[in-house]
């Protein structure tokens, strides 16, 4: 006669089986929160136009390491139903007209020209200076590139085609990105570049926003005032960071910032995810606002570094 201890060991034995049949057969997948907080190692930034037509930082994969390479790959990403139209994610689209070319293009000491057949000059008044904004921004996303020489036909593009709006010399950075216009006298106007987060679906990812107000705090000041501002005026556009948050000292040093705060980034510090996309917020806002590529953060008892 089977003894009970052994028949309840062949009923565990037995019951274990099962589930793990189960497991097998029909496996459970626990669903990942996209985010943009880094790129993977086989993508490159780019900014496209989202669904609320901001110019926006998402990724694309890229073929290729070659800058050259990269630059076209860019540029087919952001040009109309290009060969890379297929691989845009969903809620984002290409802004350059379609049948654009690139005839030629030649980097030298960090400045890049680009000489674009006439097909990119059928762009509308409405979307040609966030066509720029586009092809600045995604382009000097490659580290070789500093700034950007626009041909047409080997012309020099020194107006946008349709308002006449005078161009600078090269473009870069400073050109800004979804401008928001503030400021009463053109005398003292600062000009700050703050990356904000939105969301399509269960993505996540950054818009930058450039102010131009007139100001005399400092660019690292008014992100952080910006980043901790509520509500924000931009109603879809979203920051996580604690409205008590103080920023207490900074120091910009060679390739990196160092920032001080008073206390952490978030009123519930159990959600890391936010954590790390209200860090990156700064970070990248931090960057393209003082050309460094490090942001160290200070806390009471705490540091952590953070590369962009």
């Amino acid at each position: 006669m089977i003894k009970k201890s052994s028949i309840r060991r062949i009923m565990v034995a037995t019951l274990t089986l099962f589930i793990l049949l189960i497991i097998y057969f029909f496996p459970t997948t626990t669903p990942i929160k996209e985010s943009l907080s880094y790129i993977e190692k086989d993508e490159m930034p780019i900014f496209l136009m989202d669904s609320m037509e901001y110019i926006a930082r998402t990724s694309i994969v890229k073929n290729s390491t070659d800058t050259e390479e990269l630059i076209l790959e860019v540029i087919d990403s952001l040009t109309i139903n290009s060969k890379k139209s297929s691989y845009i994610r969903e809620g984002f689209k290409a802004i350059i007209p379609e049948n654009t070319k690139v005839l030629n293009i030649s980097l030298q000491n960090n400045i890049l020209t680009i000489n674009f057949s006439k097909e990119i000059l059928n762009v509308d008044e409405e979307n040609e200076e966030k066509m720029l904004e586009a092809i600045i921004y995604s382009l000097t996303e490659i580290k070789e590139i500093k700034k950007i020489e626009i041909l047409i036909e080997g012309e020099k593009l020194t107006k946008l085609p349709n308002s006449n709006k005078k161009l600078p010399k090269y473009l870069d950075k400073n050109y800004g990105i979804n401008k928001i216009y503030n400021f009463e006298s053109i005398k003292d106007t600062s000009k700050t570049t703050i990356y904000y987060l939105s969301k399509y679906n269960d993505y996540y990812y950054y818009v930058p926003v450039t102010k131009i107000e007139n100001n005399a705090a400092t660019k690292a000041e008014i992100i952080i005032k910006e980043l901790k501002s509520t509500p924000i005026y931009h109603t879809n556009l979203i920051s996580y960071l604690a409205a008590s948050t103080n920023l207490t000292n900074y120091e910009v040093l060679e390739n990196s910032i160092s920032l001080s705060f008073d206390n952490y980034l978030l009123a519930n510090l159990n959600d890391e995810q936010i954590l790390e996309e209200v860090k990156y917020s700064i970070a990248l806002s931090m960057r393209d606002n003082y050309e460094i590529n490090e942001v160290l953060f200070n806390f009471p008892e705490n540091s952590e570094k953070l590369e962009i």
